[in-house]
């Protein structure tokens, strides 16, 4: 459970985090074992060139990092990475850069899997101790290039100093020049370790492990232990901590003394543990301005705090009994009960009578200063002495220990002792030393910690704390016996509930949901816990909307939630300092109305009248809000009648019984029955269309609509109904009843279709969408004579005539449909009216009205959604063609089937699977029509050769292996290359892997088939330029189309062109992805654009010079980032194309481009941009001033 530090840096901004979303996979085995095996295998030959070196480097980081998580998956493989790594490190013919590259290796591995358990398989034979101390002397401390290297020998040495033998034996084996005295090995390897205890790097961190290894022997122990005591509490006397130099040193003596007494017998230390306890009193560490150098004091006083207890087990602490999940989790089953194992608490026997040591109170009084401390790693490492320290002494002095830990919930501390306080009850909850008899005195302050948040300037503190609670509750759920903390659990289950849901940090949140499901499996007594955890865990708490808005609406729907919920955000969340908070809680309580009616009027809306007109800004804004939102919900929940749950399931059953009884032909007119039903009918129906908008619903109200009209709006068959009632001509219908799918039954056929159209214009997304399928779904009689009113408001809906349209998808998507609907049921005839059938006058209007559709790419917070009009407009151009056909396939002119065709071929070639496979499937179904054929479609045999009949069935278009292979062959045909490339390019320069690979490694195959063919090429180049220059500043298009060009050019794709001195296609490609990025601030295209200047380097003659006049436009970006990418992709382009500057001065510009901080001061970039222009041979762009009107 995260423990986080003061929140004034992270929730200092309005509206809180963002909006999370995270995804976690689980692994099952080291699978890439033959991958590193190899790469480790490589080293002897990647080892010289930085480049390779930096590669394995990398790769090897990747493969390890992503067991970070799941480390122990590592263990069955270690072993045999350590023997291949050791092997290189002491072949006597490896260099010395191979053997710093294979201890990097190792330290790698040891920093995944953590260094005690890596340690432990170095080899630590006798003779393993010189060679390792030699290799350890022989390293320059100072090298910041190796320090992996000294770190990973300080730890085998560390293992090898464990042989069980005196040292002394070893320096008769000691072979060095006569001239010089000879050093025991005991006092190299003390020298050595006390060295690596000054240094800065990590190193140092070893150098304490060493110590404490090695000083703890019992050879080294007698001779040596009093020795290195005196030097480290010397170092520490006189070093100076404003210094960066007596940092370090201080850092290094206290590691090595704290593990020194954490890991050496209590006998040989008790003597020393009174003379450090009073150097570190001296010192004043508590006073240091070094977070880490008082969480070492910390660390160390609450060793010295254990050695002067003895080691003993407190019989006094509470013992929980049995910790089954199962059993307790049954314990939530009717009719289950487990025996649980409670200790009598009272009854335990008389404890051993030992003197408690003056200093241990000393050591208290300092662990209980830093709980208080500003820095979390100094309060938790004080929380976790104050648990071990406590857990030595006698029940006594341990209950005023816990006594003072409560003394940090006072109101007049901070929020660190508030946070410190809480680690240290979690600390003394987990070992049992928090008896039962305190819960009562604890568990409010708990709960106060979990809303503990207090204002400082524009944010507040405090999420540290609530986190911190949290965890206290978590701890207390493995500590406790379910009988133990029943008389709280409705009190923290609420309070972990409103944590859960409605805090805004998301760390707090997703802590508070962990802890509700450990009390849930520990516990098994939290009402309604599976039911939850379920709907409340880590994943669902992420999105703050979706917790106020969703997740607490289900959990207040359990009672025992329900007020709690209520009363935490009236008292603390609507007069919150974030707006945004304040609005979701307002929101909040519009939704949980619902919940409670009677507890929002009687107790809600009267205290928060008082806090609308009160001082407070923040107050009065939330109440306000409040009271509206409130006020709107009563409202809504007393016009609601059976219009829940109950009406969703009414209404479509309503529109299927005016179906059937349509269907059946009952006698209507005129019949008062029937007219009051059909009016009870109409109420229900008049709804509001929002609240009943789904499939099912949306289809049973139009087979109504269908099946009424036809029953009741003719009065002989084929002929409507002309008659309008005077009482409609002098009063028109209100816009409620525009919204209906179905009118009364006097209601006659011209004014019904009048009035749908009319609906069609409506400012309401969802009344065009019910008007569109309504006009659909009409009968042949009530559209005869209309056909060109009905067709032309739907042809309208479907074209975006302003910006303001955009949201109208839903609409565009359903007038798509209407259009088919509406030509399958008048018909066709070729030589008809346009009023009544599709014909000759209106089959092209028809048809571009549908192509138009196909070129919808709307997007909005839901994504693609002008995919909903594309697969609609795919789906009426089939139903319309099938019906020509068969009736008059004159009527198809060569230039509709090919804008057809072509528009179907793009689609096919798009990146969404879904839609990609309607396309496909459509024209597959229009290319294989039969008796009679579809007429015209262009290069119909080849199309035939690609697509066979027999073969149509078993090709998954949704699978990119099987369609990109088939749609790239389009590409050989002219007619359709355009539109098929087109369609790839969005895919080719997608983010979906599978859809990148396959359709990129499809179109790279036809560029290799047409490489040799001059004329092929050349025409490709041309479209592929037309396809660009049509789609320019169209970032749908744009966007992906230079990511393709990127892999285009860096597979050699137009090697061809190479060798001609400025080819018009890369000349017209510069000019175009020139002006592309022209005032652009969008990174990702700029960063699109620099990689494929970077591969037209390629291309001969003056264009050479104009990339690199871009390039070097860019080194002098407005942004940082941009200035970063382009010297990074220029210093690799420079590596491949070693051609393009002269050899005297490749070195320089190489050096220039790595070494200059590119993202620093402008005024300092563009002087080396300059010095580049030189060398490059380059004319140096120069400043335009503006231009003052």
């Amino acid at each position: 459970m995260a423990q986080t530090d003061m929140d004034s840096g992270d929730e200092g901004g309005g509206g809180g985090e963002p909006e999370v979303i995270v995804q976690a996979s689980v692994l099952g085995g080291f699978t890439e074992s033959t991958e590193v095996q190899a790469l480790i295998s490589s080293l002897p030959e990647v080892h010289q060139k930085m480049v390779t070196r930096e590669s394995a480097i990398q790769r090897f980081l990747v493969i390890m990092n992503r067991y970070q998580e799941q480390p122990h998956l590592l263990d069955p493989h270690l072993e045999w990475m350590l023997n291949l790594l050791l092997e290189v490190i002491r072949s006597e013919q490896s260099p010395p850069l191979l053997v710093h590259l294979g201890f990097k290796f190792l330290y790698i591995i040891s920093k995944v899997r953590g260094y005690k358990v890596f340690m432990q398989l170095f080899p630590h034979e006798v003779a393993d101790v010189q060679p390792v101390l030699d290799l350890l002397c022989r390293q320059d401390p100072k090298d910041s290039a190796t320090w992996e290297t000294r770190y990973m020998l300080l730890l085998w040495l560390s293992m090898t100093c464990l042989i069980p033998f005196d040292l002394s034996r070893l320096d008769g084996h000691l072979t060095s020049d006569p001239s010089q005295a000879r050093e025991p090995i005991m006092d190299r390897i003390l020298a050595v370790a006390k060295s690596y205890l000054m240094v800065t790097d990590k190193s140092r961190d070893a150098a304490s492990v060493l110590v404490s290894k090695f000083v703890t022997r019992p050879d080294v122990k007698l001779r040596r232990l009093a020795d290195f005591l005196d030097w480290s509490l010397s170092s520490i006397s006189q070093a100076d901590d404003q210094t960066m130099e007596g940092t370090v040193i201080l850092d290094g003596a206290l590691q090595s003394l704290a593990q020194l007494f954490k890991h050496g017998k209590r006998d040989d230390f008790l003597q020393y543990a009174p003379v450090v306890l009073q150097c570190l009193e001296r010192r004043g560490l508590a006073e240091s301005s070094q977070a880490t150098l008082r969480k070492l004091g910390v660390k160390l006083i609450q060793r010295l705090g254990l050695t002067f207890l003895k080691p003993r087990l407190a019989k006094w602490r509470y013992q929980r009994g049995s910790r089954s999940l199962v059993a307790n989790l049954s314990l939530s089953q009717p009719g289950s009960a487990v025996d649980a194992v409670t200790p009598d608490q009272e009854t335990q026997g008389h404890e051993e009578d030992y003197d408690i040591p003056e200093e241990v109170e000393n050591v208290i009084e300092q662990l209980l200063g830093g709980l208080k401390d500003k820095e979390t790693i100094v309060r938790w490492s004080a929380a976790k002495g104050i648990g071990r320290v406590t857990g030595r002494l006698p029940k006594e002095l341990a209950d005023e220990v816990v006594g003072s830990v409560l003394d940090c919930f006072s109101f007049h501390e901070t929020d660190n002792a508030w946070h410190g306080g809480c680690l240290a009850l979690a600390e003394l909850g987990r070992r049992g030393l928090l008896v039962p008899s305190r819960l009562p005195e604890v568990v409010p302050l708990i709960l106060k910690a979990l809303v503990y948040d207090e204002k400082r300037g524009a944010c507040s503190v405090g999420s540290n704390v609530r986190d911190a609670a949290c965890y206290v509750c978590w701890a207390f759920a493995r500590a406790y016996e379910p009988t133990a903390l029943k008389p709280f659990v409705t009190q923290i289950a609420c309070a972990l509930v409103i944590t859960a849901v409605f805090d805004r940090n998301i760390n707090c949140r997703r802590a508070a949901s962990a802890a509700f499901q450990e009390n849930v499996g520990r516990q098994g007594t939290f009402p309604h816990g599976i039911e939850i955890v379920v709907a409340a865990d880590y994943f669902a708490v992420g999105n703050l909307t979706n917790c106020y808005l969703a997740i607490s609406v289900y959990i207040a729907s359990f009672p025992e939630y329900t007020r709690p919920m209520i009363d935490h955000l009236v008292s603390m969340k609507i007069n919150h300092w974030d707006g945004v908070i304040r609005e979701l809680a307002t929101k909040a309580l519009h939704k949980l109305t619902a919940q409670a009616p009677d507890y929002m009027t009687t107790t809600v809306l009267p205290q928060l009248l008082p806090v609308a007109i009160g001082i407070d800004l923040q107050g009065r804004h939330g109440a306000l809000l409040a009271c509206a939102e409130i006020g709107h919900a009563l409202y809504i929940l007393a016009s609601e009648n059976n219009r829940g749950f109950g009406g969703e399931l009414m209404r479509p059953a309503m529109c299927a019984l005016i179906e059937k009884m349509s269907l059946s032909k009952l006698p209507s007119k005129d019949d008062p029955v029937i007219n009051k039903i059909q009016t009870d009918r109409h109420a229900c129906l008049n709804y509001n269309w929002s609240l009943c908008y789904c499939v099912y619903g949306q289809e049973a109200a139009v087979s109504a609509l269908a099946a009424l009209c036809e029953q009741c709006y003719q009065p002989q068959p084929g002929v409507a109904d002309p008659q309008v009632q005077g009482e409609w001509r002098h009063s028109p219908p209100s816009p409620r009843l525009i919204v209906s799918l179905c009118l009364p039954l006097r209601m006659r056929s011209e004014l019904l279709v009048s009035q749908y159209i009319a609906g069609l214009k409506s400012p309401e997304v969802l009344t065009r969408c019910g008007s569109a399928l309504a006009l659909g779904s009409l009968p042949r009689f009530m559209i005869s004579g209309k056909l060109d009113r009905v067709n032309h408001q739907p042809r309208t809906v479907v074209h975006r005539h302003s910006r303001r349209e955009v949201i109208f998808s839903e609409a565009r998507r359903d007038a798509a449909k209407a259009m088919a609907q509406v030509c399958v049921t008048a018909g066709v005839s070729a030589q008809g009216s346009t009023d009544s059938v599709v014909c000759e006058g209106n089959v092209s209007m028809i048809y571009r009205a549908l192509l138009d559709c196909l070129s919808d790419y709307t997007l909005d917070s839901r994504g693609d959604v002008g995919a909903w009009v594309r697969e609609a407009a795919m789906t009426s151009l089939m139903e319309v063609t099938l019906l020509v056909v068969d009736t008059a396939p004159q009527l198809l002119s060569p230039d509709l089937v090919n804008g057809m065709m072509c528009s179907l071929a793009q689609q096919s070639a798009e990146k969404i699977d879904r839609y990609r496979a309607h396309a496909g499937s459509v024209f597959l179904r229009l290319l294989h029509k039969d008796h009679p054929p579809v007429p015209h479609i262009p290069h119909k045999e080849e199309l035939l050769t690609i697509f066979p009949p027999e073969g149509a069935g078993t090709l998954n278009w949704k699978a990119p292996s099987q369609a990109f292979p088939h749609i790239t062959q389009l590409l050989r045909m002219p007619q359709y290359q355009y539109h098929t490339l087109l369609g790839l390019t969005v895919s080719v320069g997608g983010l979906t892997e599978s859809t990148v690979r396959f359709s990129s490694q499809s179109l790279f195959d036809h560029l290799m088939l047409i490489q040799r063919d001059p004329d092929a090429m050349g025409h490709f180049s041309e479209t592929l330029l037309r396809v660009f220059r049509d789609n320019l500043r169209n970032d749908r298009v744009s966007i992906p189309f230079l990511k393709m060009l990127d892999q285009m050019l860096a597979r050699a794709c137009f090697d061809t062109f190479t060798t001609e001195q400025d080819h018009p296609f890369c000349v017209n490609l510069l000019a175009l992805c020139t002006n592309e990025i022209k005032k652009s601030k969008d990174v990702q295209k700029l960063r699109s654009c620099i990689a494929v200047f970077c591969g037209l380097i390629q291309f001969q003659g003056n264009v050479r010079v104009k990339v690199l006049f871009q390039l070097l436009l860019l080194l002098c970006h407005p942004f940082p980032a941009i200035r970063k990418v382009t010297a990074g992709q220029m210093y690799e382009m420079l590596l491949t194309f070693d051609d393009v500057i002269d050899p005297s001065v490749m070195e320089d510009v190489m050096n220039l481009l790595s070494d200059t901080d590119w993202a620093g001061d402008i005024a300092t970039v563009r002087t080396h941009r300059n010095q580049l222009c030189d060398w490059l041979g380059v004319p140096k762009p120069q400043l335009v001033a503006k231009v003052v009107v």
